[in-house]
């Protein structure tokens, strides 16, 4: 029985989604209401994400507005940013907590660069350990009956051009990750 394509596909995608998030926390110097994404604060009893408790805003591009929904959270959220081990330091301004976010230093980029090649390289690993395991389900499938030594080779050729197809794409999103942090 031929492995299906959208059964890995579904594996690339969130290999490739992971990773955009993982992206997404790399700081740019610029606001964006992503850093707090992985921010969470004591809310009600239990640990939320600091999006499901307030609204973020970004009014110029070195500054976080967080308004609370309910404003009792305020001292909670500021709390829950300096926690998070983001660099940032929330200020809490009436009814909102007011983040400057300091541009980064030019040595601060290129550690940034870095730990962007190491999260690109994890997705290239995780990419071919998928591969993988799914070349050996391909190849025990020889066998079978009624699959022939062609089918095999068509399978593990289109993997391998699936493989291509979305480490192109990684790389593509590290290029313009890449850009967007030495932009200064």
């Amino acid at each position: 029985m031929p492995i299906h394509k959208s059964s890995y596909l579904e594996k690339f995608e969130k290999t490739l989604s992971h990773t955009q998030e993982e992206f997404s926390t790399l700081r740019t110097g610029r606001a964006s209401a992503q850093l707090l994404d992985s921010v969470s604060v004591e809310a009600y009893g239990s640990r939320m994400a600091i999006h499901e408790v307030a609204s973020i805003s970004t009014p110029d591009t070195q500054l976080l507005v967080i308004k609370p929904w309910d404003k009792s959270l305020l001292s909670n959220i500021e709390k829950a940013v300096q926690l998070a081990q983001l660099n940032l330091n929330p200020v809490v301004d009436g009814d909102i907590v007011r983040i400057a976010v300091p541009a980064l230093t030019q040595e601060r980029r290129q550690e940034m660069v870095k730990i962007l090649r190491q999260k690109e390289e994890e997705a290239k690993v995780m990419f071919r350990n998928v591969r993988s395991d799914l070349r050996k389900t391909i190849e025990r499938q020889e066998d079978e009956a009624g699959i022939s030594e062609d089918d095999v080779k068509a399978e593990a050729q289109e993997l391998d051009d699936t493989v291509k197809e979305y480490v192109g794409k990684l790389e593509e999103m590290t290029k313009k990750k890449e850009q967007e942090l030495l932009n200064i």
